[in-house]
């Protein structure tokens, strides 16, 4: 019998999920008996599509990984906003008590920084029109859970799937589908049966695109399920879309003149921050799915920048373990050695808050993991400071 292609938790502790060039700097400095304190700081030197933020996630699988290890971990809070060049994260101990999980921790906090910084631009773009991830179907379903673990803290109301709903202790979110109409080849009965078999807290989300124009899909589910409907939902194909703006115009105004005011027109099908702002105009949500699932990750580099104590670095990179200070006033922004003082915000000179903070130490957490929502509310209110 075959298996899926995914490591399992063991073999992500055991360090097997490693560039090979980390086992064999192990054995080279094995040995000779050398093994120097030292520690890495984790940035990312430039950001995707030359954007001003990011959104920093994937801490808490960094800290699953490491705890019980000799070392102390410092991080951003995850939710909180970085830019270029900024540490997000630093690993001090021995190197071969932890080098070897430099793919690991990468991995981590690459993908899931991105995709959280995905959903966080849709959410900006959205504003407080609803948001579901629909993206699961495009990656590997090992991996579902963790894609929507970031759509979610990014600013997603809610995600499609039932195991990563079940994770976040939230409910699934979707609509009816195709297959449901196709199946029943009839769209009348299709409604019906939805409405008959779901419970009252599932919305009556109508697709109005499988066999019919929008216009008259949704003035048809509109008749069928009565005040029942709470949105009709266009998945138009591209092939068919023209004017998309223009159609959703032409569907509002005719619920509208029937009485149907109330029933919202929710947009799916290759949505992304940018078309979220041109259909706001009409839209009462989106679900979002490949834009978010496939977002870029954020490159970070994981690199020596003191060994024994004493700043040192590779050529391109600055040496010295460093601190993040952010003005609770003004939201400036500072990067200093870490054993500097804290500085006075160069804006209006009041007191600047440390954000890189101790998440491990020897080995031992310091706190537990936040909940999911918690972390979303870090990044909703951060979004008000930025733009997009």
């Amino acid at each position: 019998m075959g298996s899926f292609q995914v490591a399992s938790d063991e073999q992500i502790r055991q360090g097997k999920v490693t560039d090979v060039y980390f086992e064999r700097v192990v054995e080279a400095l094995r040995s000779r008996g050398i093994n120097p304190l030292v520690s890495m700081e984790v940035r990312a030197s430039g950001l995707p599509r030359d954007r001003a933020w990011s959104v920093f996630t994937g801490l808490e699988e960094v800290l699953e990984l490491t705890s019980g290890l000799p070392v102390t971990v410092r991080a951003l809070d995850e939710g909180e906003l970085f830019t270029a060049g900024e540490p997000v994260l630093s690993v001090t101990g021995r190197y071969l008590d932890f080098g070897v999980f430099e793919t690991a921790v990468l991995g981590f906090l690459c993908q899931a920084s991105g995709v959280a910084t995905t959903a966080a631009r849709c959410r900006k773009a959205a504003g407080d029109r609803a948001l579901i991830s629909f993206g699961a179907r495009r990656m590997h379903p090992a991996i579902a859970p963790m894609i929507e673990r970031n759509a979610y803290v990014g600013g997603c109301d809610g995600v499609a799937v039932v195991e990563s709903a079940e994770r976040l202790g939230i409910e699934p979110s979707g609509t009816m589908s195709h297959t449901l109409i196709l199946c029943t080849r009839d769209e009348k009965l299709a409604y019906e049966l939805f409405d008959q078999v779901m419970g009252p807290d599932v919305k009556r989300i109508a697709l109005v695109d499988t066999f019919q124009d929008e216009k008259f899909g949704a003035l048809y589910a509109a008749r069928v399920l009565g005040d029942r409907l709470y949105a009709v939902r266009l998945d138009t194909p591209g092939s068919r879309r023209g004017d998309f703006l223009e159609i959703m115009r032409e569907v509002r105004w005719e619920l509208d003149i029937r009485g149907f005011g109330d029933v919202g027109i929710f947009l799916s099908g290759n949505i992304d921050e940018y078309k979220i702002l041109e259909y706001n105009e009409m839209a009462f949500g989106y679900g979002v799915g490949t834009h978010i699932s496939n977002s870029p990750v954020i490159d970070f580099a994981m690199d020596i920048v003191e060994i024994e104590g004493h700043p040192l670095a590779k050529r391109g990179k600055t040496s010295g373990l460093k601190q993040v200070y952010r003005c609770p006033v003004d939201g400036a922004r500072l990067t200093v050695l870490e054993r500097a003082e804290g500085p006075a915000c160069p804006t209006c000179a009041g007191p600047m808050e440390a954000m890189l903070k101790e998440r491990l130490r020897d080995g031992q957490r310091l706190a537990s993991d936040p909940p999911p929502a918690e972390i979303r509310s870090r990044v909703l209110g951060r979004l008000g400071e930025v733009e997009l």
